[in-house]
Protein backbone atom coordinates (compact mmCIF):
# COMPACT_ATOMS: atom_id res chain seq x y z
CA UNK A 1 0.00 0.00 0.00
CA UNK A 2 1.03 3.50 -0.79
CA UNK A 3 -0.53 6.60 0.75
CA UNK A 4 -0.31 10.48 -0.46
CA UNK A 5 -0.55 13.39 1.18
CA UNK A 6 -0.21 16.58 -0.86
CA UNK A 7 0.48 20.17 0.37
CA UNK A 8 1.53 23.86 -0.71
CA UNK A 9 -2.12 24.52 -1.62
CA UNK A 10 -3.62 27.73 -1.29
CA UNK A 11 -4.84 31.72 -2.22
CA UNK A 12 -2.74 33.83 -4.46
CA UNK A 13 -3.16 36.49 -7.17
CA UNK A 14 -2.88 36.25 -10.88
CA UNK A 15 0.65 36.16 -11.75
CA UNK A 16 2.11 34.50 -8.30
CA UNK A 17 3.34 31.72 -7.83
CA UNK A 18 3.04 28.16 -6.03
CA UNK A 19 4.65 25.34 -5.31
CA UNK A 20 3.03 22.23 -4.59
CA UNK A 21 4.64 18.83 -2.63
CA UNK A 22 2.94 15.82 -2.59
CA UNK A 23 5.11 13.11 -0.05
CA UNK A 24 4.76 8.85 -0.71
CA UNK A 25 5.04 6.79 2.27
CA UNK A 26 4.64 2.77 2.29
CA UNK A 27 5.54 0.38 -0.13
CA UNK A 28 7.40 1.97 -2.52
CA UNK A 29 8.75 0.15 -5.45
CA UNK A 30 11.78 2.24 -8.02
CA UNK A 31 10.18 1.55 -11.03
CA UNK A 32 7.09 4.34 -11.05
CA UNK A 33 5.84 6.80 -12.64
CA UNK A 34 4.53 10.08 -10.66
CA UNK A 35 1.93 12.65 -12.24
CA UNK A 36 -0.39 15.86 -11.07
CA UNK A 37 -3.54 16.02 -12.01
CA UNK A 38 -6.66 19.04 -11.50
CA UNK A 39 -9.64 19.16 -11.69
CA UNK A 40 -12.08 22.34 -11.27
CA UNK A 41 -15.69 22.31 -10.86
CA UNK A 42 -17.78 21.08 -13.67
CA UNK A 43 -14.61 20.21 -15.79
CA UNK A 44 -12.70 16.85 -16.36
CA UNK A 45 -9.93 15.92 -14.64
CA UNK A 46 -6.90 16.25 -16.30
CA UNK A 47 -3.49 15.51 -16.60
CA UNK A 48 -1.18 18.18 -15.65
CA UNK A 49 2.63 16.69 -15.50
CA UNK A 50 4.32 13.71 -14.95
CA UNK A 51 7.86 12.11 -14.77
CA UNK A 52 9.31 8.69 -14.75
CA UNK A 53 11.42 7.24 -12.24
CA UNK A 54 14.13 7.73 -15.18
CA UNK A 55 13.05 11.05 -15.30
CA UNK A 56 11.35 11.65 -18.44
CA UNK A 57 8.75 14.42 -17.68
CA UNK A 58 5.79 15.45 -19.75
CA UNK A 59 2.91 18.55 -19.79
CA UNK A 60 -0.08 19.34 -20.63
CA UNK A 61 0.12 21.85 -23.51
CA UNK A 62 -1.60 24.79 -21.40
CA UNK A 63 1.14 24.54 -18.48
CA UNK A 64 4.24 24.08 -20.46
CA UNK A 65 6.72 26.75 -20.28
CA UNK A 66 4.97 27.86 -16.44
CA UNK A 67 5.37 24.67 -14.35
CA UNK A 68 8.09 22.55 -13.51
CA UNK A 69 7.56 18.62 -12.13
CA UNK A 70 10.30 17.11 -10.45
CA UNK A 71 11.09 14.28 -7.23
CA UNK A 72 13.61 14.19 -4.91
CA UNK A 73 13.49 9.90 -4.96
CA UNK A 74 15.20 9.93 -1.01
CA UNK A 75 12.45 11.65 0.13
CA UNK A 76 9.65 9.77 -2.33
CA UNK A 77 8.53 13.50 -2.91
CA UNK A 78 7.10 14.32 -5.98
CA UNK A 79 7.18 18.39 -6.45
CA UNK A 80 5.21 21.11 -8.53
CA UNK A 81 6.41 24.60 -8.89
CA UNK A 82 3.78 26.97 -10.68
CA UNK A 83 4.70 30.12 -12.03
CA UNK A 84 3.01 32.79 -13.69
CA UNK A 85 -0.70 31.57 -12.69
CA UNK A 86 -3.81 32.18 -14.28
CA UNK A 87 -7.34 32.04 -12.89
CA UNK A 88 -7.79 29.30 -14.99
CA UNK A 89 -5.32 27.27 -13.33
CA UNK A 90 -7.85 27.21 -10.41
CA UNK A 91 -8.71 23.60 -9.29
CA UNK A 92 -7.71 20.79 -7.10
CA UNK A 93 -4.25 19.76 -7.36
CA UNK A 94 -3.89 15.69 -6.96
CA UNK A 95 -0.80 13.39 -7.34
CA UNK A 96 -0.80 10.04 -8.16
CA UNK A 97 1.75 7.27 -7.56
CA UNK A 98 1.48 4.26 -10.33
CA UNK A 99 3.58 0.74 -10.12
CA UNK A 100 3.10 -2.59 -10.42
CA UNK A 101 -0.26 -2.09 -12.36
CA UNK A 102 -1.84 0.17 -9.63
CA UNK A 103 -2.11 3.54 -9.19
CA UNK A 104 -2.53 5.53 -5.97
CA UNK A 105 -4.09 8.79 -5.36
CA UNK A 106 -3.75 11.49 -2.83
CA UNK A 107 -6.77 13.47 -0.93
CA UNK A 108 -5.67 16.69 -3.24
CA UNK A 109 -4.60 20.46 -2.39
CA UNK A 110 -6.90 23.48 -3.30
CA UNK A 111 -5.51 25.97 -5.63
CA UNK A 112 -7.23 29.24 -6.28
CA UNK A 113 -5.76 32.12 -8.53
CA UNK A 114 -7.73 35.08 -8.34
CA UNK A 115 -7.86 37.68 -10.84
Amino acid sequence: QVRLVESGGGLVQAGGSLRLSCAASGDIFSINTKAWYRQAPGRQRELVAEVTNSGSISYADSVKGRFTISRDNTKNTVYLQMNSLKPEDTGVYSCSHRQKLRTYWGPGTQVTVAS
